[in-house]
């Protein structure tokens, strides 16, 4: 019995494995997907521009007092494009009455006690 011969077992075949390449291959791949994912909805989020309310509010607080005149002409453009309820309109008009005595003229005093205190009452009543 031991001059039996075996010819169909074969020795062990050593076969190659790339799995672990390919599945780091495209862990690296989901990443940078979604870090450039990320990177362009927070530069979305970022770069936004600002709404005509916003813009008018940023451009009411930055208005120079000391020019009558001209402060009173864009009181009334940006102030106007920021009306949103019976409140704030009311305050509007009643500023705006005020603000007459600046306009249409060639030479203007400075704003008097009641204008720049209408003015701050117009400017608190904004949900800011």
């Amino acid at each position: 019995m031991n001059e039996l011969k075996i010819n169909d077992i074969k020795d062990l075949v050593i076969i190659p494995d790339y799995s672990f390449f390919i599945y780091t291959f495209l862990l690296i791949i989901a990443t940078l997907a979604a870090i450039i994912i990320l990177f362009l909805i927070v530069k979305k989020f970022l770069n936004r521009k600002k709404t005509a309310y916003e813009l008018a509010i940023i451009n009411l607080k930055n208005i120079d007092l000391e020019n009558s005149k001209t402060a009173s002409y864009l009181i009334t453009k940006y102030a106007k494009e920021i009306l949103n309820d019976d409140r704030s309109k009311k305050l509007y008009y009643e500023l705006l009455e005020s603000l007459e005595n600046y306009k249409y003229k060639k030479e203007v005093s400075k704003f008097d006690k009641k204008t720049l205190e209408q003015f701050r009452r117009f400017m608190d009543s904004l949900d800011v």
